[in-house]
């Protein structure tokens, strides 16, 4: 008999044979777009289990907001879920949150890895690296009171402050940040079709064990470098007891004077603090055989940057130093030890300048941005990486970045954009986002452009941001150096994007183009765009109200675009400027095609806002009355969840 789950249903109505997903997704709905991964999706509300499923949910602050596909199983002490593989495995990659200790720091519980009803592994799950709490830059105390209580609440609509009665507010205030993730190597091969089953012990110390996913993969044996300078002969402890740093160091030195590369072999090698890499190649045995793994050290006192730590990373010599050239890092793993956000820490797995290099193969976890790069710099290729569990973003261009590509990487889990480019004070220019994946930033943008010239994004993936952005974004702001020469948004696709702004309590765009500071007036080309399961709108152009008569957004062209769904319209104009619109089809609405508020001054002419039909806009959303500038304007307009995507 089939047992019934707390969540509705029994194990006997679940697939038996394996769901493989892409962003939660059938893949073929997302075929083209995104990294071209190694593993297999599998989401744990397809798989049998008897606990229950949470979600769907696209709220903040909640579990299933975060989930991928915003939704997730959630297990008791001495309940499981169990997955089919789909093809043969020997690595399996669990998404997880467990809760958080009563005072903040985290706690640790077991989770058993059975195949075909065999014990392979007890995999110790931890939250001292999720549960995030309270304003931004945010705390570990769950108990503490308002980080700021001089800025605004949208909680209570007042700044607590000044208020006559102090607002009071339900502590944990705005928890965040749920989920980790965990790999495992089986130790064998086992084959498709056979069952992983993931069990929480009965005697577990955790209340309850929420699993979103699995992936699992077949990982090739450690690669070994017989020509390469290994770091073993200079005394690095493969077992991560003794600090491995100086050994490598000394294997740089030599390998720069005799032309060769640096070879660390499969181990874990401890460092605690920034290897700095000039001209010098260094590769591992892969990133699930070779880890560098760090602690977050506290300094005696504050460097010159501002950090207040140091922690593990591989680190270009500053600008202002000349920058490093011809460095190439490959094949391992960069374990950090970040657990709060402090912006002036520079506790990042990869930092500085290095031009004409190449970033191949990590995996980057528990840090606090993947790759942070300080220009001026040109020629670094960033690809087919992992980077997951940031506590800020996954990548930044910052600062005069030229000539430069992030291609082929898979993003989970960042508390920041996922992918930005950050033209403060001088332009990024010329670089490519492409065929990437960015899944369920809990703060931001999936992928963020802030400024520049001639900058593109092409074919990525991105799923699941949760709040203050969204999927796609272009912003005027943070300061940044103007939009010039052309930005271009071709062949990506969103899915479930398009958040309710907490500050605002308006929907933001799957897609959305912010002119804070200065107009957005580049040439802006949107091209072959899908923007799937839209919460609220899947296009937005905005301006903030007090810079509304002052900033526009004049000339952004969208061609052969896909809108599959949106909780209210398709278009959202708050800006004062223009748009043209052409092969744009739509379907499954849930409000007015356009709603188009200007710049709220509302002349008697129209908003300020204009759209021009360049032909073939499909499915009645651009209907003749909204042309060329008909106010509809609707600040909080009701919701309509669209249904699930599906093939076009």
């Amino acid at each position: 008999m089939a047992s019934a789950s707390p969540g509705g249903r029994s194990e006997a109505s679940v697939h038996s044979a394996p769901v493989v997903t892409r962003a939660a997704l059938d893949p073929a709905l997302v075929a083209g777009r995104g990294a071209d991964v190694d593993f297999e999706e599998q989401e744990a509300e397809n798989a049998r289990t008897d606990g229950e499923i949470i979600g769907p949910e696209r709220s903040p602050y909640t579990l299933p907001s975060e989930a991928s596909g915003r939704k997730a199983v959630k297990l008791l002490p001495g309940q499981h879920v169990e997955f089919v593989l789909p093809r043969a495995a020997n690595a399996l990659t669990v998404r997880y949150s467990i809760p958080d200790a009563p005072r903040g720091g985290g706690i640790t519980s077991p989770l058993r890895v059975a195949v075909s009803g065999r014990q392979q592994a007890s995999m110790t799950l931890t939250s001292q690296y999720s549960w995030l709490y309270n304003q931004y830059p945010f705390t570990n105390d769950p108990q503490a009171d308002l980080l700021h209580p001089d800025w605004w609440v949208t909680e209570c609509s007042c700044v607590p402050a000044q208020a006559e009665v102090p607002p009071q507010f339900a502590k944990p205030f705005r928890p965040m940040h749920f989920y980790d993730e965990q790999r495992v190597l089986l130790g064998q091969t086992f084959r498709a079709g056979e069952r992983v089953r993931l069990t929480v012990p009965a005697d577990s110390p955790a209340a309850w064990t929420v699993v979103d996913l699995l992936d699992s993969q077949l990982v090739k044996p450690a690669y070994v470098d017989r020509r390469g300078v290994n770091v073993l002969h200079f005394g690095a402890d493969p077992k991560g007891r003794r600090d491995a740093a100086p050994a490598i160091e000394r294997a740089i030195d030599v390998a720069r004077h005799t032309g060769r590369g640096v070879y660390i072999p499969a181990g874990t090698f401890r460092v605690d603090r920034h290897i700095v890499v000039d001209d010098v190649t260094i590769r591992g045995a892969g990133n699930w055989h070779t880890v560098i793994k760090g602690r977050e050290v506290e300094l005696d006192e504050p460097a010159p940057d501002g950090s207040l730590h140091t922690g593990v990373g591989f680190y270009g010599r500053s600008a202002a130093d000349g920058g490093s050239r011809n460095v190439h890092l490959s094949g391992f793993t960069i374990e950090g030890d970040v657990r709060e956000r402090i912006d002036t820490d520079q506790v990042n797995a990869i930092g500085g300048a290095m031009s004409d290099s190449t970033i191949s193969g990590l995996y980057i976890h528990h840090t606090k941005v993947g790759l942070w790069f300080d220009g001026p710099m040109s020629g670094v290729r960033v690809t087919d990486n992992v980077i997951t569990d940031q506590i800020a973003d996954a990548l930044n261009f910052h600062t005069g970045v030229t000539g430069s590509l992030v291609h082929n990487n898979f993003i989970r889990n960042t508390g920041d954009d996922g992918l930005a480019m950050w033209s403060e004070k001088s332009a990024n220019a010329d670089n490519v986002f492409s065929r990437n994946t960015v899944q369920s930033p809990t703060l931001a943008n999936g992928i963020a452009l802030y400024g520049g010239k001639d900058n593109t994004v092409s074919g990525n993936l991105v799923a699941d941001p949760v709040r203050e952005g969204s999927g796609l974004h272009a912003g005027a702001r943070f300061g940044a150096e103007a939009f010039t020469g052309a930005l271009e948004f071709t062949d990506n696709t969103t899915v479930r994007a398009g958040t309710l702004d907490l500050n605002w309590r308006i929907g933001l765009g799957s897609i959305w183009f912010y002119a804070l500071d200065k107009s957005i007036d580049a040439d802006v080309r949107v091209t072959g765009d899908h923007y799937l399961d839209s919460t609220y709108y899947a296009i937005m152009l905005v301006s903030e109200y007090s810079v509304k008569d002052r900033y526009d957004i004049p000339n952004v062209h969208f061609k052969d675009i896909r809108v599959d769904g949106t909780g209210t319209s398709v278009v959202s104009a708050r800006v004062k400027g223009s748009a043209t619109f052409e092969n744009v089809d739509a379907r499954h609405v849930g409000a007015v095609g356009v709603n188009n508020c200007g710049s709220f001054n509302f002349p008697a002419t129209g908003s300020e806002f204009g759209l021009a039909d360049r032909g073939g806009n499909d499915g009645g959303w651009l209907a003749e009355w909204l042309l060329p500038n008909t106010i509809t304007c609707d600040d909080r307009p009701p919701v309509v969840p669209p249904p699930a995507p599906s093939p076009w």
